[in-house]
């Protein structure tokens, strides 16, 4: 029997959004001291004003002296460092450190730690967490194989707008079975239904709650060339256990939605996928949104709106579509022009 390959990757580690916590006022001045210094380049003398709060316990600056080792900004790069910061702040309960530290432990090949860290990300609807743990449950990488959550946590990905998502859904399409994707999208609204998400993404700690300027973000990226990814058979769910990938040391240049956003999908005759962008009250504000993002993204106007009545609430739908890729695709463009309106795929 010959026996087709393909390949699913996952996430190398973008760096994380932050959040503040409670502190004292003396250190709550220190920390925003070295956020004005990080935001005007000067990340030597940020680092010398978090370090002593750091060591003292303060979990803003832990977070963001993680940051700085992660980033190479005014100290050079060292993931161990990062990692331990990481971890401090997170043992506190920062949850922006939670999200960091997971992902810094799978991205230094502690795939068996990292997993409760990405669980609680991914259930806070942290789209990188989601994809790493996605692609975990679909290898059985540290976790057993489940095809279902898997499915379920790169949907959600996808439809947040994060690029790798709706290209490691195209793949999973190859070998799931269509029963297994429509309890994966099931499940995927649960998630999306309980997804407590964060708002504000700045590089550090201290940054958007404090109404200081943001700073730009590296994205996240997936192993290229000719570096080791997990392959999965065509045919059937491996049984082997698989190379972990080698995860890019270096972060990909920050990507614009304008440079990721794709192409709205070409919409297919009869019954097919759809996408949901809300339930609403008065079908009015339906019509209304639909007629908004008519005027935001280009191809709409080739899809169907469906304004589907569940008791007092009318769904609003568009489609429709080929299938689960081309949903996460709509998704991701939708996302792109037209930032913070829900989007999720329905299956046919």
């Amino acid at each position: 029997m010959i026996k087709r390959r393909a390949m699913i990757s996952t996430a190398a580690m973008a760096l994380a959004a932050i959040g503040m916590v409670a502190i004292s006022a003396p250190a709550r001045a220190d920390v925003k001291s070295g956020v004005d210094a990080w935001s005007r380049g000067e990340y030597k003398k940020a680092v010398e004003n978090w370090r002593p709060l750091a060591i003292a316990g303060d979990a803003d600056a832990q977070f963001n002296l993680g940051q700085a080792y992660k980033l190479g900004r005014g100290v050079p790069v060292d993931l161990a460092l990062a990692e331990e910061w990481y971890r401090k702040a997170a043992f506190q309960g920062h949850l922006q450190a939670e999200d960091s530290y997971g992902l810094t432990l799978f991205q230094n090949n502690k795939r068996d730690e990292a997993v409760r860290w990405l669980e609680r990300s991914a259930g806070r609807g942290e789209p990188r967490a989601q994809l790493v743990l996605g692609t975990m449950f679909f290898n059985g990488d540290a976790v057993k194989k489940d095809w279902v959550r898997a499915y379920a946590l790169v949907t959600r990905a996808a439809a947040s707008g994060l690029p790798q998502g709706g290209q490691t859904l195209g793949q999973m399409d190859q070998y799931i079975p269509a029963d297994v994707r429509q309890q994966g999208i099931a499940l995927a609204r649960d998630y999306e239904a309980a997804a407590e998400r964060p708002r504000d993404v700045p590089e550090v700690a201290g940054q958007g709650s404090s109404g200081l300027r943001g700073t730009e973000l590296p994205a996240s990226t997936f192993a290229e060339g000719g570096e080791a990814r997990p392959a999965l058979n065509a045919t059937k769910a491996p049984t082997k256990p698989i190379k972990p990938p080698v995860v890019a040391k270096a972060p990909a240049p920050a990507i614009t939605p304008a440079q990721v956003a794709p192409a709205v999908p070409r919409p297919v005759s009869g019954k097919g996928w759809r996408v949901q962008f809300g339930a609403f009250r008065d079908e009015g504000n339906a019509r209304g949104l639909w007629q908004q993002l008519q005027a935001k993204v280009g191809g709409m106007n080739a899809l169907q709106p469906i304004y589907a009545r569940v008791g007092t609430l009318t769904k609003l739908q568009a489609g429709p579509l080929a299938s689960s890729a081309d949903a996460a695709q709509l998704c991701r463009a939708v996302s792109a022009k037209a930032p913070g309106t829900p989007c999720v795929p329905v299956a046919p």
